[in-house]
């Protein structure tokens, strides 16, 4: 059984100004001080990228450009990744991914990438690969390279290989981050699994796995992992959660280096996606809100959460699936039914 996240979630649409106020007191034993205070500036968000095929993940390079990986239509093998200049110009820059569509109607094919020095590393689920890329081979103009050109590894063969304590018999490579001596992190989402791929032998190890989400009893529901962002000293885990994909019952969860797992923090929904901001907070997407017969239309959202709590920062995003800062306060945002990328100041 296909997880729970991308079977309802990537195929199906089921249902300027602020105030500066400054306070200076003088008492007669001394200055108290001057505050001021602001309100924070209002997050902006504008049209970047248009036009794509079902775009789902986002990695940026030293120049500005936004590489894009694109799903695809699911009746053809049209998936492909696309650079964008920093103009907003779409170039096609690999075709020919495979592409499919489940009896659902939930499109599978390449979902998330990263980008390690010049290699671009790009996770299929359908085909349970981990592809490579050298971006300084591509110039705006050169045509596309065909996906059978690329060097790949079949990590999806260890995950169906390995023998879980809570084995689903699947594989689904969804997510990816860098971390302790330059080694690759991989999150499954249908294993419900971090794999570790060793920076120089490739060798391939199960990390950590996931735990299920207790509802009420004995019930339990799918983590389902979607995002992976190492810190310096702990990687961060976002979940969607399973059906019925209930309001504040996603978790961010955290793995110290040895791969112990605890929470981090709670009270979230249908999380697509987490980024680390400037000061290494986490920021993660919410999907939207499930009404019963389908998700809300523009009931996304982007969240800083920290160990004290979670801040809701913008609403009204349509169904948004990754996150990619850009610089300080710039975001990249991939919302996959629209086929469009947005750019978020926060």
């Amino acid at each position: 059984m296909k997880n729970t996240y991308q079977r309802f979630v990537l195929g199906s649409r089921l249902p300027g100004l602020f105030i500066s106020v400054v306070l200076c007191l003088w008492v007669l034993f001394g200055t108290v001080g001057c505050q001021d205070h602001r309100d924070p500036p209002q997050p902006q968000v504008t049209p970047f990228a248009s036009g794509l095929v079902a775009p789902l993940g986002v990695e940026t390079d030293a120049k500005g450009q936004v590489w894009v990986t694109q799903a695809g239509s699911g009746t053809a093998n049209d998936g492909q990744l696309s650079m964008i200049t920093p103009q907003g110009e779409v170039w096609p820059v690999v075709t020919g991914f495979t592409s499919q569509v489940s009896p659902e109607g939930a499109v599978f094919g390449l979902n998330h990438l990263l980008l390690q020095g010049t290699t671009l590393y790009l996770v299929h689920g359908v085909e349970g690969r981990l592809y490579s890329f050298d971006i300084t081979s591509f110039q705006p103009g050169n045509p596309p390279v065909s996906a059978q050109s690329l060097t790949y590894e079949a990590v999806g063969e260890f995950v169906k290989a390995y023998s879980f304590a809570d084995d689903t018999d699947e594989t689904d490579l969804f997510n990816l981050t860098i971390g302790p001596e330059g080694d690759l992190f991989i999150v499954d989402a249908a294993a419900n699994a971090i794999i570790r791929r060793n920076a120089t032998t490739h060798a391939l190890s199960v990390f950590a796995t996931i735990p299920p989400i207790i509802t009420s009893g004995a019930d339990t529901l799918e983590a389902v992992p979607t995002g992976i962002a190492f810190d310096g000293q702990r990687f961060l885990v976002s979940n969607f959660t399973g059906y019925p994909y209930p309001s504040g019952r996603a978790t961010i969860y955290q793995y110290d280096l040895q791969g112990n797992e605890s929470t981090y923090q709670t009270g979230l929904t249908t999380l697509t996606d987490i980024e680390l901001d400037e000061n290494r907070q986490p920021l993660v997407l919410e999907y939207g809100t499930w009404t019963g017969q389908g998700f809300a239309d523009n009931s996304g959202t982007i969240v800083r959460a920290t160990s004290q709590g979670n801040t809701r920062l913008l609403g009204s995003l349509n169904f948004p699936n990754s996150i990619k800062r850009s610089n300080a306060n710039t975001y990249y945002i991939a919302q996959t039914f629209d086929g469009t990328i947005q750019r978020v100041t926060l």
